[in-house]
């Protein structure tokens, strides 16, 4: 039977094929070894040791819930998203150790990645708009508190999260509230209940929340959730929901991770594919 012919009954058989094609992580990699990646033993770049010891320093519990206080409000600017990626044209991730291209271009080849493997659209566009959250360095704050590895606050900090002799240095270490397996939460709780650190992911889900489906809006929110979806440190917190919807975050991360390579997209050419997919989805403004 010829499967064009024979397109999928239902949403739930589409998802299930979809989550079958889980890609091949040395194809995305391009010929780099993907044990070359998130190398945090010898990073090539200085800056990345410094950014989890002031990170992991200051994000504590209290920290998190004043960000989001202050900027999930939305009411810092109004601006088309091409602003937002024009200023990540000039943005480097200080704590990402395997790529010096600016954001856009890192976006950039996310998105034909998963273009190239015929997911979706809205996926793509997950690929494109992913680390947009970083303009909140646009909006003066520190990239220790806008990029990096995300992991649970009000909770005991994980040894599965990178450098975790860091958290040593944070008020939260030893706070007897905070620094138990469930600190604030209870068991299985979900982590729609959960407070991460404050960051680009958690910035970006709330923006985009009304208008992609939940598998993608899971990816953003949790994308850099490394301790979970590659170490499983917080099964703990996790209800049945998210364990399901983890099988979105897992298809995603490849192409996050290992499509970062130093040849960078041509944005000229790629341009009106990727003006056209913004138009389908989303206003001709977001609030930032």
């Amino acid at each position: 039977m010829n499967p064009e012919k024979n397109p999928l009954g239902n949403l739930d058989e589409w998802e299930e094929d979809l989550l079958k094609r889980y890609p091949d992580p040395e194809s995305i990699a391009n010929g780099k070894s993907t044990a070359e990646y998130r190398n945090y033993d010898t990073p090539q770049r200085d800056t990345v040791k410094e950014f989890y010891r002031l990170n992991h320093t200051y994000q504590t519990y209290d920290f998190v819930i004043e960000k989001e206080k202050d900027f999930l409000a939305f009411n810092k600017k109004e601006m088309p998203i091409w602003k937002a990626f024009e200023y990540l044209n000039e943005l480097v991730d200080d704590s990402d150790p395997d790529t010096n291209l600016d954001q856009l271009q890192h976006l950039l080849q996310t998105s034909e990645a998963i273009r190239r493997d015929g997911h979706p659209d809205w996926m793509v566009l997950v690929g494109l708009i992913h680390d947009m959250g970083k303009v909140l360095c646009l909006l003066g704050e520190p990239q220790w508190a806008v990029v990096g590895d995300t992991f649970p606050v009000g909770c005991a900090y994980s040894d599965k999260i990178v450098y975790p002799e860091f958290f040593q240095a944070n008020p939260d270490y030893t706070n007897k509230d905070y620094n138990s397996k469930y600190g604030i939460y209870s068991p299985n709780c979900g982590l729609r209940n959960v407070h991460m650190s404050w960051g680009h992911d958690e910035y970006v889900y709330h923006m985009m929340k009304d208008y992609l489906p939940e598998s993608g809006l899971y990816m953003l929110r949790y994308h850099s959730f490394y301790a979970q979806h590659r170490e499983h440190a917080y099964d703990h917190l996790m209800d049945d929901h998210d364990r399901e919807m983890f099988k979105w975050v897992k298809l995603f991360n490849p192409y996050d991770l290992y499509s970062k390579n130093p040849t960078p997209p041509d944005w000229k050419v790629l341009r009106p594919y990727y003006e056209d997919l913004v138009a389908k989805y989303l206003p001709s403004t977001l609030k930032f």
